[in-house]
Formats: C-alpha cells, sequence, structure tokens
C-alpha cells in the first residue's frame, strides 16, 4: 500500500501539476447536453462561409437543432436562451476531411492490396480524448479514414464530435459512402524492408491492380446478373463495395502526392465511368490542377507540410491558393490529431501563402470540405436550414490570439469555456486532495517508494487502516490508474 500511495502521489504531483491531465473528461461520465428549443447569439460577426459572406452585429437563432435565421435585431422567442455575443465572431462549424483520430488499434488492414470489404466504423473510440480536444478547437465534423496501406483500402466514416455519444451516437445520419484509395509508397511497400515483398512493388503496378479490381467488379456483376438455376450467386462484398462506386453509390478518397500518379488514376475512373471525389494530401496538386477541375475531383491539402518523405519533395505551401484559383473545390486537412485542434490556423495559412480573401480562406475548413463529403446541404456554412453547428470565438477566427468560446453541434453546447475552466479548478482541487490522501496513507514515510514487493505486501493492512474510508481507497487506485494511462483515454 505505502508503494501505491507513493505512486499516487509522485502521479499528482508530476501529472496534475503539469496540465497533463488537469482538464481531461471522460466521455462515459459526460452526459449529452440539452437540446433548447430556441438559442439566440446577438450582435456578433458571422462569417457565414456563404454568398452573404461576412455580416456585422448580426444575430443567429437556433430551433431544435437548425439554424432557423440569420438577420439583426431579431426577435427572441419565449423562453429562449439568449447569449451576448457581440464583439466577438460566429463561424461554422469546423471540418476536417482526413482525420484519423478517434480509432481503436491501428487504422490499417494491411494483408491485401484491396480491402474494400472492411470499414473503420467498426473500431470507432468514443472514449478518445481527441473528440473533446478538437471540439475546444472548433471542429464539429470529422472524417475518420482508413488508412494508406492498400492501393484499394477500407470504407470511411463521417463523424460529428458529440462528446458523450457512442460510437452509432457519433455517426451523421443519411451520410454517403465513402472509401480510402492510396496510391505510391505506401501501398506498394517497395522500400518498406522485410522478407519477402509485396505485390505490386511498382507504383505502375498499383494503377493496374485498381484497373484490374473494377474490372473484375464489372465481371462479377455480369455473372450475378446472369445466374440461372436453384443455386444462388456467391456474394462478395469486396466486390459489391466496387460496384458501389461504379453506381455513384461510394465515393472515393485517394491518398496521394505525384502528380503522374494522380493524373493515371483520374484516368482510370474515367475509363470505368465514374469520378475521383476527392484527392487526399495532393501535395502536386498545383501541378495538374486544370486537369482536376477538368475531372471534378476536388483537392484536401496540407496548408504547408513539406519535407517528411520523398514523396513531398516537390510540395510548397501555395498549393492550396493554386488550386483553389485554378477552379478545384479545395480544403485544408489535418491527418494528426493534434493538428486537428486549430484548423482555423490552417486556414489562416492560405491567406498568407497565395493571397486568398479571409473568408475564402475560411471555407478551406468548413464550406469546401462538407462539399466534399456531399452534405453541403447540411453542415459548413451559417445559413438558414442546415445544421445548427456553430462556433463562438472570441474574437477574429484566422488570428492566433482568438479561442473558441462555444462550440454548438445539432443547437446542443457541447463546449463552454468558462464550464471548462471551471472543471480545471476542480481537477486542481482533486489533485490536492489526493495529495494529502496519499501522505496520510503513507504515514509520512517519504522513503516507502523504494520497498520491494514483499516489505509493501506487509505493511498493506498498517496503511489500509489508516485510510478510514475504504471508498476513498478505491478511488484513490481509480485515480491512479487513470494517472498511469490503465483504463483511460488517450
Amino acid at each position: 500500500m505505502k508503494k501505491l500511495t507513493a505512486i499516487v502521489l509522485t502521479a499528482a504531483l508530476t501529472g496534475f501539476s503539469a496540465g497533463l491531465f488537469a482538464h481531461d473528461i471522460e466521455a462515459w461520465n459526460s452526459a449529452i447536453p440539452d437540446q433548447p428549443d430556441h438559442v439566440l447569439l446577438r450582435g456578433a460577426t458571422v462569417w457565414t462561409a456563404g454568398d452573404d459572406g461576412i455580416l456585422e452585429e448580426t444575430d443567429v437563432l437556433l430551433r431544435r437543432g437548425k439554424i432557423r435565421r440569420v438577420g439583426k435585431d431579431l426577435k427572441a422567442p419565449r423562453g429562449a436562451v439568449e447569449i451576448d455575443a457581440s464583439g466577438r465572431h460566429i463561424t461554422p462549424g469546423l471540418i476536417d476531411a482526413h482525420s484519423h483520430a478517434a480509432v481503436v488499434g491501428g487504422v490499417n488492414e494491411a494483408t491485401l492490396i484491396s480491402t474494400a470489404m472492411v470499414g473503420i466504423e467498426d473500431v470507432i473510440d468514443a472514449d478518445s480524448i481527441h473528440i473533446y480536444r478538437q471540439m475546444a478547437g472548433g471542429l464539429t465534423t470529422m472524417q475518420v479514414m482508413h488508412g494508406s496501406a492498400n492501393a484499394i483500402g477500407g470504407r470511411n466514416i463521417i463523424l460529428k464530435l458529440r462528446w458523450g455519444a457512442d460510437p452509432e451516437g457519433l455517426k451523421v445520419d443519411g451520410q454517403p459512402g465513402v472509401i480510402k484509395f492510396a496510391l505510391g509508397e505506401n501501398p506498394k511497400q517497395s522500400n518498406w524492408g522485410g522478407a519477402g515483398g509485396r505485390y505490386p512493388d511498382t507504383r505502375p503496378g498499383v494503377a493496374q491492380i485498381i484497373d484490374e479490381k473494377f474490372q473484375q467488379a464489372e465481371q462479377y456483376r455480369r455473372d450475378r446478373d446472369n445466374a440461372q438455376g436453384t443455386v444462388p450467386h456467391r456474394r462478395d462484398i469486396e466486390m459489391e463495395v466496387l460496384l458501389g462506386i461504379l453506381d455513384g453509390d461510394i465515393h472515393v478518397h485517394s491518398h496521394g502526392y505525384r502528380a503522374d500518379e494522380m493524373l493515371e488514376l483520374m484516368r482510370i475512373a474515367e475509363r470505368h465511368d465514374f469520378r475521383i471525389q476527392t484527392l487526399q494530401h495532393v501535395l502536386e496538386g498545383y501541378k495538374i490542377a486544370d486537369e482536376m477541375a477538368e475531372h471534378g475531383a476536388g483537392g484536401s491539402s496540407f496548408s504547408d507540410w513539406w519535407a517528411y518523405k520523398y514523396e513531398v519533395f516537390d510540395a510548397i505551401p501555395y498549393n492550396g491558393a493554386i488550386m483553389h484559383d485554378r477552379g478545384v473545390l479545395t480544403s485544408f486537412s489535418s491527418d494528426d490529431a493534434e493538428l486537428a485542434r486549430r484548423m482555423n490556423l490552417e486556414a489562416a495559412k492560405a491567406v498568407r501563402y497565395g493571397g486568398l480573401d479571409e473568408h475564402e480562406a475560411l471555407k478551406l475548413v468548413t464550406a469546401n470540405p462538407a462539399a466534399q463529403l456531399d452534405l453541403a446541404d447540411r453542415i459548413g456554412r451559417v445559413a438558414e436550414g442546415l445544421d445548427a453547428d456553430v462556433v463562438l470565438w472570441s474574437g477574429h477566427p484566422l488570428k492566433s490570439s482568438s479561442r473558441v468560446d462555444q462550440t454548438w453541434i445539432d443547437g446542443r453546447l457541447y463546449f463552454d469555456r468558462q464550464r471548462d475552466l471551471e472543471q480545471r479548478e476542480a481537477w486542481e482541487a482533486e489533485r490536492r486532495r489526493l495529495i494529502e490522501l496519499a501522505r496520510a496513507g503513507d504515514g509520512g514515510d517519504d522513503n516507502s517508494g523504494g520497498e520491494d514487493e514483499e516489505e509493501a505486501e506487509n505493511a498493506g493492512a498498517e496503511d489500509e487502516a489508516s485510510v478510514s474510508d475504504p471508498d476513498e481507497r478505491r478511488r484513490g487506485e481509480l485515480v491512479m490508474r487513470r494517472l498511469l494511462g490503465q483504463g483511460a483515454s488517450s
């Protein structure tokens, strides 16, 4: 027991005081917020991310999960929750079109070159603290993608960051089918080392296998449709998914860096009469922007990533602005749970690199990814009839000095900065209480952590007697496990 109290004391002194856990909360212990009939945010600068542009001193009325009205001097319905937003800014909820956050375990099913039969929705971690932290940065929707170890990967899922919901409750209702493809080094794996090898292990081979898989799917359709007799045609989930792509029911979002490979993928799609919805990463998109626009492919890029592997040798920070200017539906995405906490600052980089208008830059993380996900009629703008996903900022949303004051999803207040600060104070009080509890259980012996296991066991009864409340002992043990990462969100 002395060893336990020493660990609790050390963790409380180091972990809490370092801010590692001081304001983290648990999804399982967080109730879904109430949805007021009406919420009226008054007098803000509203970035609509739509044709209305930026509106000064404007009100936004939310009604039962939808944006009811946007205008000046709106009348508050009886019983409405009113928020003085004067001097502050409102934007749509931010959207990350390429995320791997909130996934249990790895994101790759790396056994085959085509894994269209699997889906990332089966391994969603609704307790991941990344959901809360990203929501605290204004993010309200993310596309959680399968990994890039396969030329044809698994199916993706689009989630709203409804902290406290279970995996089913996070999913966006009525979303289109989406799937991950990948080009280049990740699927060919020829330079990864290890025994044996992988087919295909060349860039042309990756393109060829994608084309062959669609030829197989077309043959599968013919065989299925022409099946006769009493024995039913054997169902192949992989082929059924590929047919969903050919029929336009499932959209392809493909990882890619090099212009030559992305051009070839668009040609393969055109040969089979479908379109690539979005090229992900697309760091050489500026080289083929005209071809992307003609094909109808969007580009979901990094703002300024470079030099992290050879495929991005030609990356430039002007990529997003050039694609946008050439008519490509362009967004910025994170591919990183930490970066996703500040997507507003990623958008701001397009103002610095490329001179985009500030309102157009905000669309890179709101309206444009919503359109790439085929959800433009639901999210991504502050407009009447859309989902009530809005963010209240302390100041200009593209400035690093601004912070998120409130994040509303479906008209529910999921994040409130003031409430968060109060929770931090409660955690600090808990830290101090645990320190005192650990000291009391330790009997004042600062060297107890050095005892070996047998001595600690022999001393257990005496130490447990020094803590009168068994519930306190159990709580201390639970907190110790949380501090050490056992059974806690990460």
